[in-house]
Formats: C-alpha cells, sequence, structure tokens
C-alpha cells in the first residue's frame, strides 16, 4: 500500500495500489496484457523518457483517492522508466499518451463507457480496444483519437490496422492475437514468447554451424595432414630409388 502524506496539518492521504480484488481476466486477457507490456517496453527501451506499464492506479486528482483509473496497458512520454507501486499525475506531470484495454463483456460498459470521459479529462491522445475472444466488438480492434477534446474513431489503413501516432506503431488483430508493428519499417515486433523462440533457433543455429566449421577444420586438417603423409612417402620412395641407383653403380663399378 502506498502512502502520500498531503500538505496539509495532520492530513495522511492513503493511497492504495490495489483494490485487494483478486484478478477477474481469463488467461487469454492476462497473456495479452503481458505481451503489449513487455513488447511496447523493449520497442521503447532506447528511450529514456517513455514509461511503459499496466494494471496499475493512475492517480489524477490530488487528495482523492477515489479519483483513479487503471488501464490494462498505458504509454507516457516525458518520464523516466524507474519503477512505481502507483502513477500520481500530479507528481509527474505527464499523463499517459496511450491507454490499451483488453476488453470483453464484462467489462464493455467500464471500458467503453465509463474510462472514455476520464482518458478524454486526462488528454490521452489515444485509447484502443482489443476484445480478444471478438465476443462483441466487430471488428475486435478499435482506436479512438482526441481531437478537440473529443474521441473520434480513428480509421483502419487498407489492410485493416489502426495506425497510432503517438506510438509509431500499427496495431493489427491476428489469430494469434494482438501484434504491433513498426510503422516505419513494417516489421512485426515480436512477443516475449516468440523472441525466446527465435533466441533458441539462434542458439541452435550457431551450434550447428560450430560443429560444421569444427568439422570441417577437422577435415581439413586430416586432409592437410594426408597431403603431408604422402609427400612424406614420396620423398622416402625417390631417396630408396637414389639409394638402390647408387647401389647398382658401385656394383657395376666393382666387376
Amino acid at each position: 500500500m502506498t502512502t502520500v502524506i498531503e500538505p496539509g496539518p495532520r492530513r495522511r492521504i492513503i493511497y492504495p495500489d490495489s483494490d485487494g480484488k483478486p484478478m477477474g481476466e481469463t488467461e487469454t486477457h492476462r497473456q495479452e496484457i503481458s505481451d503489449a507490456i513487455e513488447v511496447l517496453k523493449d520497442f521503447f527501451r532506447a528511450q529514456a523518457d517513455v514509461y511503459v506499464n499496466g494494471n496499475m492506479f493512475i492517480y489524477y486528482e490530488k487528495g482523492k483517492r477515489e479519483k483513479n483509473v487503471c488501464p490494462d496497458v498505458f504509454v507516457v512520454r516525458g518520464v523516466d522508466k524507474r519503477r512505481r507501486r502507483s502513477y500520481f499525475l500530479w507528481k509527474e506531470g505527464h499523463s499517459p499518451c496511450v491507454a490499451l484495454e483488453m476488453t470483453s463483456k464484462s467489462t464493455r460498459r467500464q471500458d467503453e463507457k465509463d474510462k472514455l470521459p476520464t482518458y478524454a479529462r486526462l488528454g490521452v491522445n489515444e485509447y484502443f480496444l482489443f476484445d480478444p475472444f471478438g465476443e462483441y466488438l466487430q471488428p475486435p480492434l478499435r482506436g479512438y483519437r482526441l481531437v478537440g477534446g473529443v474521441y473520434l474513431p480513428i480509421a483502419p489503413l487498407e489492410n485493416g490496422d489502426l495506425p497510432s501516432l503517438e506510438l509509431g506503431l500499427h496495431l493489427r488483430h491476428e489469430a494469434a492475437g494482438l501484434r504491433f508493428v513498426d510503422a516505419a519499417t513494417g516489421e512485426r515486433l515480436l512477443k516475449p514468447y516468440e523472441v525466446a523462440e527465435a533466441r533458441r533457433a539462434a542458439e541452435r543455429q550457431a551450434r550447428a554451424a560450430e560443429r560444421q566449421a569444427q568439422a570441417e577444420a577437422e577435415a581439413r586438417r586430416a586432409e592437410a595432414e594426408a597431403r603431408r603423409a604422402e609427400a612424406e612417402a614420396r620423398q622416402a620412395a625417390e631417396a630408396e630409388v637414389a639409394r638402390l641407383r647408387a647401389e647398382l653403380e658401385r656394383l657395376r663399378g666393382e666387376q
């Protein structure tokens, strides 16, 4: 539990970093949230002033702990990457630029109705909803951009991707779930398990290449050894022939 002492005589405000309730998401929702956070953290790893997190309370009114919102995933520009237990807007000075909710039928009202005006009030420039099971959103991925204090739908690209100007990424719905694509290169950002698989594949390839190199080096050494043995044998034979000729000449000379 995070405790913050606000200015004023004997005033102590406690801002909980948990609501004490068990997480109600499905395994798929939890995995999508975790993957999105890790993919975005990796994408912005080199940018010291971009903070990525999720399932964290954002308190936005000083002294009012009930004034909070808890995005599944959010990105903030202009703050450092240090670890936080909660995010206090009046301390940080920067609102999230992007919020992403992994939505479902059970959270539909909260995600579509309750959070929308709050995010608009906080100045969250882009808001995305992803319904992993396609339970009610068709298409399962939607995006909104704040224009004049009002959220307007983000028009999909020809391939169906939703462009995020704030992230420099495109959001894509695939059979395997939510995908982020680098808008500049078109490269699909790998999820953690894909990174692990790619690393294992690279390690297997490196070991195979090392074994192949060792085998080739051994073959070259064996070939060189064979050539040396052949040369030595030829030299020995030539020396023996020369010795026999000399012996033959000696015998002729004695006759």
